[in-house]
């Protein structure tokens, strides 16, 4: 029944597809681009139809590509699921997150080690970036912890920790006089839906317009950098209150003008439908929740 189903150019061709381009689906199934090249013109073949779009730059799915691709990455993920469910317990407990660098190293890690105290049965595999991964698309992933401006209405979502930026000094800092320069330390902070998160904004809503006339910046790409050199000394950060969370328990840094705060984003943790009343998913929304309410 299932003899002449071209189950390596299908695996190819989802690779591909899911990955944008055939050398990226090269390097995730070990061969090369010639031998993923050859895979989607075999399928296309046996389809009749063209499944990318070819360009001297890149390849993008067809209209027919983009359906078959559908298909096929839903049932590949049942298959993968059905598989993983024969599997012992000890075996198929394994959830995989992804999140952003800075959230992760910043919040969940360092309380990570409770759940696996709790949980010694179930490995937690966390994966960061900055894209937003597309769980409808890429089911690699069982769970996202996000910083949500606009939700997506077609997932579960567990509100965790509402986002607020403010002003965080070490401890026993005095501002200089006036006639003396003020260190800042900066970072690009993520501005989306019309939500700007920079020092000019926050110093016009602290009457503070006169610090960045005399402001010395310090410019840093990471937040977990930004955190270290203001614990450190080097000046004033603008900092969100979640990732900020640690340093203040430690004593590392101290609020400054805590009523004055620029509104952000919702911490939420997300997941496709349904998929929330699996254990090891379960488990971990509970554990989440808990934490938070600490």
């Amino acid at each position: 029944m299932f003899a002449k189903l071209p189950l390596t150019a299908l695996r190819t061709f989802e690779s591909a597809a899911r990955l944008g381009g055939f050398k990226a689906a090269a390097d995730e199934l070990s061969v090369t681009p010639a031998a993923v090249s050859h895979q989607i013109k075999r399928l296309e073949s046996h389809l009749g139809l063209l499944l990318f779009q070819r360009s001297a730059q890149r390849v993008t799915l067809s209209e027919a590509g983009e359906r078959l691709y559908q298909q096929v990455h839903s049932g590949f993920s049942d298959l993968q699921r059905s598989l993983a469910d024969l599997r012992p317990p000890c075996e198929r407990q394994q959830l995989t997150l992804t999140t952003t660098a800075a959230f992760a190293s910043l919040w969940l890690i360092p309380r990570l080690g409770d759940f696996h105290r709790r949980h010694g049965d179930i490995q937690v595999r966390v994966m960061t970036g900055s894209e937003l991964v597309d769980l409808h698309r890429d089911h690699r992933f069982d769970l996202a912890l996000r910083a949500e401006f606009t939700p997506d209405p077609a997932l579960l979502r567990r509100p965790l920790l509402r986002e607020y930026f403010s002003v965080y000094t070490p401890p026993g800092w005095q501002e200089p006089p006036a006639d003396h320069p003020l260190s800042l330390i900066e970072v690009p902070w993520a501005s989306v839906g019309g939500v700007i998160i920079d020092w000019p904004h926050w110093c016009a809503l602290a009457g503070c317009e006169d610090w960045l006339r005399r402001a010395r910046f310090h410019h840093y790409d990471d937040e977990h950098y930004a955190l270290q050199a203001a614990s450190a000394g080097y000046g004033l950060v603008l900092a969100s209150n979640v990732l900020v969370a640690d340093s203040l328990a430690q004593g590392l840094l101290q609020p400054w003008r805590p009523d004055i705060r620029l509104e952000a984003a919702q911490y939420s943790a997300v997941c496709l439908p349904g998929r929330e009343r699996e254990p090891a998913i379960r488990a971990f929304l509970d554990w989440l929740q808990a934490q938070v309410e600490r």
